[in-house]
């Protein structure tokens, strides 16, 4: 095979998010052949009897504790940089529709829930405590698939790919937000005093910048450390730990846009570019090259994630997908609409329609919905249940491309 061919296969995986959806694939195919073997695969301890803070480590451990460190530091890469000049965040009144549809993306799936909530399950109880705290799971969206799905259904171009783009990204940074607040470990109690090795770690990498320190390593290899010690010390998730340290990092003085390939910053000239410290800047360069190894890994993170019996559908499968469809559609085309009204107008050539299809795209949960299931329920029913109703929310994607192609989305009006 050529090189260039070698680079045409690999850009065809990362874009199709082809690792993640065989993960899934394999993860189910395991789990519901053998079970029990399964388990032991996904919990194989590599250095033994090894404990870090507690925490025996796992290949479970590995990926989700660690590696998703670096998952969730290329999502905050997209938000600062879409907070830059000519970015979906800048100016501000130009992302004002598009945030306003974020918050009914985030209150929607919530209100739907503890409404599905008290329908299902009844008179509040002992159990009503834990079942709660599935409320997180349906709030956010999978980037890289509703991106690839717009794409699909709007076709190349279309101003409510980038719409969708900037509500998904929004959308994971509360996310973050709530993994963070909301799903520490229930037995160990938050112990905030350590977040201030999160402060030392910023500080340090500040320090860096200003020093005009011109490789990404340093920040992520010194700041990183810190802030994930900070956030496992203070008994939150560390795998938010680079949220901290990433939007320090020097970056092009524009938004390169997202999900842009290479090849196109290299057509704007070398000069363009190097006025706007877009080739060689940290920012850029981080995820540049930890991308590929990210794409790939998710591999393992679906595969560890996504093991769940199919005896597994119960109340709460249906529960977390119907909060992220019918959740994310109505809240999203609500408050697109209400913003409307409010004078914040949607992009050209997005009307209703078009609004209502992007609120229905981001019912796309799986990714960050699987993450955040693994951090809401230890009962393993109750996360068995709510890990198929996010698997389910992948069936969205497969959906809004048939309407798509039968209401004729994205063409010429």
């Amino acid at each position: 095979m050529s090189e260039e061919s070698k680079t045409g296969f690999i850009n065809y995986l990362q874009e199709f998010s082809i690792p993640l959806l065989f993960g899934v694939a394999a993860a189910m195919l395991w789990a519901n052949l053998d079970y029990e073997s399964y388990e032991h695969v996904i919990h194989w301890a590599p250095f033994g009897d090894l404990h870090v803070l507690g925490h025996h480590v796992t290949q479970h451990w590995i990926v989700n504790d660690v590696f998703m460190v670096l998952f969730f530091g290329i999502a905050a890469k997209e938000i600062t940089e879409s907070c830059l000049p000519g970015g979906s965040l800048n100016p501000v009144r130009k992302s004002i529709n598009p945030l306003m549809a974020t918050f009914g993306g985030v209150v929607g799936p919530v209100l739907v829930f503890f409404i599905g909530l008290s329908m299902i399950y009844g008179a509040p109880g002992d159990d009503m405590v834990t079942l709660r705290r599935g409320w997180g799971i349906p709030t956010a969206t999978d980037i890289a698939l509703a991106w690839l799905v717009a794409r699909s259904v709007f076709g190349k171009g279309h101003p409510a790919i980038d719409f969708l783009l900037l509500l998904a990204v929004a959308d994971d940074a509360v996310g973050l937000v709530i993994i963070a607040v909301f799903y520490g470990d229930p037995a160990l109690p938050a112990q905030p005093q350590f977040l201030v090795l999160i402060l030392v770690g910023m500080g340090i990498c500040f320090a860096m910048r200003k020093m005009n320190v011109r490789s990404w390593v340093p920040y992520i290899c010194v700041g990183g450390p810190l802030a994930w010690l900070g956030l496992a010390m203070a008994h939150l998730h560390p795998a938010l730990a680079l949220v901290f340290i990433v939007p320090i990092l020097p970056g092009p003085r524009r938004d390169t846009g997202l999900f842009k390939e290479d090849d196109e910053i290299d057509r704007m000239g070398d000069l363009l570019a190097a006025d706007l410290h877009m080739e060689h800047s940290p920012l850029h360069e981080f995820e540049h090259q930890l991308k590929l190894f990210v794409d790939m890994g998710l591999f393992f993170f679906a595969f560890n994630n996504a093991g769940v019996q199919l005896a597994s559908i119960g109340p709460m499968t249906w529960l977390i997908l119907g909060s992220l469809v019918i959740g994310k559609t109505v809240g999203v085309t609500l408050m697109g609409l209400i913003a409307m009204k409010m004078g914040f107008p949607l992009p050209e050539r997005m009307g209703v329609a078009e609004l209502a299809m992007a609120g229905f795209v981001a019912a796309l949960g799986l990714t960050v919905a699987l993450f955040v299931a693994g951090a809401a329920f230890t009962d393993p029913t109750l996360l068995g249940q709510a890990k198929m109703g996010a698997l389910f929310s992948g069936f969205v994607g497969l959906i809004a491309i048939g309407i798509g192609r039968i209401f004729g989305f994205g063409k010429p009006q």
